[in-house]
């Protein structure tokens, strides 16, 4: 039988702030909160990313969340700095390559066929060297490295067309970003090929918003389209947010919509609905002059006398018409 989770050690959470991720919706807002009244509010990054197997992108945006929801002031501990790594992965040679190429038990052998078939060609040696720095220097598992090499073909073929090919050392570049994200299991591969899959579709998505033809966005225009899906915009409010950059450019400017998407976001304003209605000033906010003013005391009484003596005036001028 498992542990009973009963009362003891208890932890509060004020009913405002639960209140507030309940209206923002977000999961991994709310996890990261949790996380952190059990450790006083203190952000150690590499224990939140190890308990939470999350990855630094993952882990950033939900801490973007609480910031905005006010839940949270972005503070980060200071980790006690790491060993010193070498400035370099080593110097691999011929008989490291073949030395691992020959021992019955590893995965490599396997890796270098599998590669090979992905990459379409026969590996050279400065390439298995490469190949052999993300196994070895980056630890990163043969599973892991099939579908960063994966994801590298089919990006290489977006950008410059079906049957071109990536060099490995662009595999290789790749294959040091994931490992700073954390992105070195299986699972956390899986995670975050399926939120990069999700973000090329927003892309595409994105620039028919914005009238602009199919096309590679380049790195900047990634990262923008990026952080707009991660703030939740729906695509009306994009459109919006376009019409109103070409009011006022008169041509799209990437880093003028951000900046409107950015304020928005801030306020917590991500539907069409919600922007018009913070833009519609409510009365008791509408400035004097632009209130409806009181008639002076009186005022009204006299402009009735005035019409009541205009039409007696008229009445009397039709009778006497008539008795002539």
């Amino acid at each position: 039988m498992g542990e009973l989770l009963l009362p003891g050690e208890i932890l509060a959470m004020d009913r405002r702030a639960a209140g507030r991720l309940v209206a923002a919706g977000s999961g991994d807002a709310a996890l990261l909160y949790l996380w952190l009244l059990d450790r006083g509010g203190e952000l150690i990054p590499s224990a939140a990313r190890a308990a939470l197997k999350w990855d630094e992108v993952r882990l950033n945006q939900a801490l973007a969340a609480l910031k905005s929801l006010g839940l949270s002031d972005g503070s980060v501990k200071e980790e006690a700095p790491p060993p010193a790594p070498p400035e370099g992965p080593p110097e691999y040679t011929a008989a490291d390559i073949t030395r691992e190429l020959e021992q019955g038990d590893s995965p490599f052998p396997a890796l270098v066929n599998e590669v090979q078939r992905r990459l379409g060609k026969i590996l050279s040696t400065a390439e298995l060297k490469i190949l052999y720095t993300l196994y070895d220097y980056l630890a990163l598992p043969a599973e892991v490295i099939c579908l960063l090499v994966s994801w590298c073909v089919e990006e290489f073929e977006r950008k410059y067309g079906a049957g071109r090919k990536p060099r490995m050392s662009q595999v290789q570049k790749e294959g040091f970003v994931w490992k700073r994200l954390g992105v070195d299991t299986v699972p956390a591969a899986e995670t975050h090929l399926k939120r990069q899959a999700h973000y090329r579709a927003r892309e595409v998505e994105v620039l028919r918003l914005l009238d602009i033809p199919p096309r590679p966005l380049v790195e900047g225009e990634r990262k923008k389209v990026a952080a707009w899906t991660d703030m939740g915009f729906e695509d009306a409010a994009l459109r919006l947010a376009y019409e109103k950059t070409i009011y006022k450019k008169q041509k799209m400017d990437w880093d003028y919509m951000n900046g409107i998407l950015a304020r928005w976001h801030r306020a917590n304003l991500h539907t069409v609905a919600e922007i018009e209605a913070a833009d519609t000033p409510r009365r008791k906010g509408t400035p004097p002059a632009m209130q409806s003013q009181p008639n002076p005391p009186g005022e009204a009484d006299r402009r009735v006398r005035e019409d009541v003596e205009r039409m007696r005036a008229f009445m009397r001028k039709q009778n006497e018409q008539g008795g002539t």
